[in-house]
């Protein structure tokens, strides 16, 4: 059930964004004593539940899905494997949203946040101002998909994969897809059988054997971590991950469309080209990834002479008022969950156990 407070302005702290990192958040703050619209709110720019699952392409079913883990105290039901992960996903959230009465205000759009001289934070949005003792950042990164710039041009259609929608409009074209991640082997495998393709990526893809495990895991969480300790620009948990045996990957390779290309010099008006080789296209499919979504903070001054904003866990290691979640090594559906829990104790540290200040019951 959607609320606005509308005259409830002051909370301990305001959660942006109530997607998987959100809503583990709201959670935990909630099941550490916060009490909902008072101790803290959830403000999320959708007019719906789901964060950007909602937006992924109608083709991505939930057994192509590259990974989901289920939100603390309630598991996602075992979901028919055809069905759409764009359904599928948005109604657990908002399921979750009902189940733990957590106090989501939506539509509501973050412009900015500022330091108040008193030590809080002020939360500027389309809906009125919020004032905060502190703040969870949960704002991902699909609505900030990243498109490199090649020199030349190219006359036919290019399209970021945020854009994609499913194999039938590329039927019987020539399509170049651009990335080494699952997004660009989601888009091969499913264009694969209807057009020809041409994978190209920057570097040589990395491929790993046998199953993602729990060892293997932090290891590679631990990689990305170290950049945001330094304030370095973030890359991705999966960036690191390399590309596993997944069912999107077992049908690009049966199509035998990973045969990849380097990276090409310059886009032509009809396709793409290496040195004097021309490759004709008439769609370009970039599946080249996204940035965070954290413009809105750039007022606190976060960020560092690195490109980043330095962490401690999921700190901001310059404001500790600022927590980020779903950001560098959280940035997928279980480091997000965990972090939930990490900045919800992280808090509970910073401004005290609100548990502590309700008086107890008399009997």
């Amino acid at each position: 059930m959607t609320v606005y407070g509308a005259t409830i302005r002051e909370v301990d702290v305001v959660v942006i964004g109530a997607g998987q990192a959100g809503l583990s958040a709201a959670y935990h703050l909630r099941r550490r004593g916060f009490a909902p619209y008072t101790g803290f709110v959830v403000l999320d720019a959708a007019d719906a539940p789901g964060g950007a699952w909602a937006h992924r392409a109608p083709s991505l079913r939930m057994a192509t899905v590259h990974g989901f883990h289920d939100l603390p105290d309630f598991e996602l039901p075992a979901p028919d494997p055809a069905a759409p992960a764009r359904e599928v996903v948005p109604g657990y959230f908002a399921a979750y949203e009902a189940r733990h009465a957590l106090p989501v205000e939506r539509p509501v759009r973050v412009r900015a946040v500022r330091s108040l001289p008193d030590g809080r934070l002020r939360v500027e949005t389309d809906r009125g101002d919020r004032t905060a003792r502190a703040l969870v950042n949960a704002t991902g990164t699909w609505t900030r998909p990243f498109l490199p710039h090649y020199p030349g041009h190219f006359a036919g259609r290019q399209l970021h994969y945020a854009a994609y929608r499913g194999p039938e409009e590329f039927a019987g074209l020539r399509v170049v897809v651009v990335g080494g991640g699952a997004s660009a082997v989601q888009v091969l495998s499913e264009v694969g059988a209807v057009a020809e393709t041409v994978w190209v990526t920057r570097r040589p893809p990395v491929y790993r054997d046998g199953p993602f495990t729990e060892e293997s895991g932090r290891a590679a969480v631990a990689l990305v971590e170290e950049r945001v300790r330094q304030g370095l620009p973030v890359r991705s948990v999966v960036s690191v991950t390399g590309l596993g045996p997944s069912v999107a990957y077992r049908r690009a390779e049966e199509l035998g469309v990973l045969r990849r290309r380097p990276m090409f010099d310059r886009l032509t008006e009809h396709g793409v080209a290496w040195g004097g080789t021309e490759e004709p296209a008439d769609v370009i499919v970039w599946a080249t990834g996204f940035r965070p979504e954290v413009t809105h903070l750039a007022p606190l001054g976060l960020r560092g002479p690195g490109g980043g904003i330095r962490m401690a866990g999921t700190q901001a290691a310059d404001d500790p008022r600022v927590h980020l979640v779903g950001y560098g090594p959280s940035a997928s559906t279980v480091g997000a969950n965990r972090a939930g829990r990490a900045a919800a104790a992280g808090l509970v540290r910073l401004l005290g156990d609100p548990r502590a200040a309700v008086p107890a019951q008399r009997s």
